[in-house]
């Protein structure tokens, strides 16, 4: 009851009376034509229903003017593109013979009712009418004044229900076919997928700068050295450089730039991983096999971001321990081995945490898998990533 009282309030109900009177236009004109006829629009519009930009037209008009709160989002309830089959044309067809339909409903209360207010006035101030008057009686000047505002109610409650129901029909025959819908629901996990891609390039590459910053700052500081010192404050800034233009990268393809974003760094630059890890003091002890700059694009690029992960992880849990790392490339697949000795009070989560899932999935991605996780007493590493699946 609410709603129905505040609706002759809210600007959608008269956007719908203006969508309910705009066909009026072609009735009108073919009165003029043909009066004898007045069912002839019907047979004319058929031919446009099959028009398949006349679907588009029909959509945006209906979004403007039926569902104006949401007539420029993604998940709007009344579809806006053109029809891509013969299911979207028949229901184009329908709603336009049913829009016609609805016109002349809405049409002629339109006319008579305030015709009909505006005798009633008459009447009230005294006057008489003249020939063919719209009132079904005529009623007494005191009556008459009662009675003004009756049309006017009846126009306004004739308005709010024929919007809302024109505005149903035009959400269940303009609405979105299935495969519309399927194709927004696989737009919009694309883009999901596109997020959390994004958000674990900025975990890896920010957490890793900022894990050897921190840690670098805290070596220098207690070393007092000042060799030492500019060392750190060099690999601070190399570490720092780098995730710079990460960062760069990933902003670009948030912006979505015309100009396509350069591609992340891959285990051929494996190099800088290990020596930025050795400035912060860990003694890692590395051995690549392989041809590492052959591999496939997105094995090399995920290759490396484990790998930062992993090595951010020593780091950032175990401080400047030993490190070994492995990075084997055979004929079908990619291991790569990080493990290093656990601290008596060691902070690393036995299988949780943002960063080792973040691993998971990414070898998941590809086909492959990665084991996270205590081995001989320390704590390992082990992705391995198919080769021939991405080929």
């Amino acid at each position: 009851m609410y709603r129905l009282l505040r609706a002759p309030l809210q600007p959608v109900t008269y956007s719908r009376w203006l969508h309910l009177c705009v066909p009026a236009l072609l009735l009108a004109l073919w009165m003029f034509i043909e009066p004898a006829a007045p069912w002839a629009p019907l047979l004319i519009v058929i031919p446009l229903g099959l028009v398949p930009w006349v679907r588009l037209a029909e959509g945006l008009q209906a979004r403007f003017l039926l569902t104006p709160h949401d007539w420029d989002r993604e998940e709007s309830t009344i579809s806006a593109v053109p029809s891509a089959g013969w299911s979207d044309r028949w229901r184009t067809l329908l709603w336009l013979e049913v829009r016609l339909v609805f016109t002349g409903a809405a049409w002629a209360p339109t006319v008579w009712l305030p015709m009909m207010t505006v005798e009633l006035v008459t009447l009230a101030l005294g006057h008489p009418l003249e020939s063919d008057p719209m009132l079904p009686f005529v009623p007494p000047r005191w009556a008459a004044a009662l009675l003004v505002p009756v049309p006017l109610i009846l126009l306004i409650a004739m308005v709010i229900v024929l919007g809302q129901l024109i505005t149903a029909v035009a959400q269940r025959l303009l609405g979105p076919s299935a495969a519309e819908r399927l194709t927004a629901l696989e737009a919009r996990t694309e883009q999901l997928l596109e997020r959390t891609r994004i958000a674990r390039e900025l975990h890896d590459s920010i957490g890793h700068a900022l894990t050897v910053a921190v840690v670098q700052a805290g070596a220098a500081r207690a070393a007092g050295d000042a060799e030492f010192t500019d060392r750190a404050l060099c690999a601070i800034e190399e570490t720092g450089r780098a995730a710079l233009e990460d960062l760069e990268r990933v902003l670009g393809v948030l912006r979505e730039s015309k100009r396509p974003p350069s591609q992340g760094p891959t285990l051929a630059e494996a190099d800088r991983l290990l020596e930025s890890a050795r400035a912060s003091g860990a003694a890692v002890d590395a051995q690549l096999t392989g041809p590492l700059e052959k591999l496939p694009g997105p094995v090399t690029r995920e290759g490396y971001r484990i790998l930062q992960e992993a090595l951010t992880n020593v780091l950032r849990h175990c401080g400047p321990v030993p490190v070994r790392v492995r990075v084997e490339m055979t004929a079908g697949r990619l291991d790569l081995e990080v493990t290093n000795p656990l601290p008596e009070r060691s902070g690393v989560t036995l299988g949780g945490g943002s960063g080792l899932r973040g691993m998971r999935e990414r070898a998941a991605l590809l086909g492959g898998e990665t084991e996270t996780g205590p081995h001989e007493g320390g704590w390992r590493v082990h992705a391995r990533l198919p080769l021939e699946r991405i080929r």
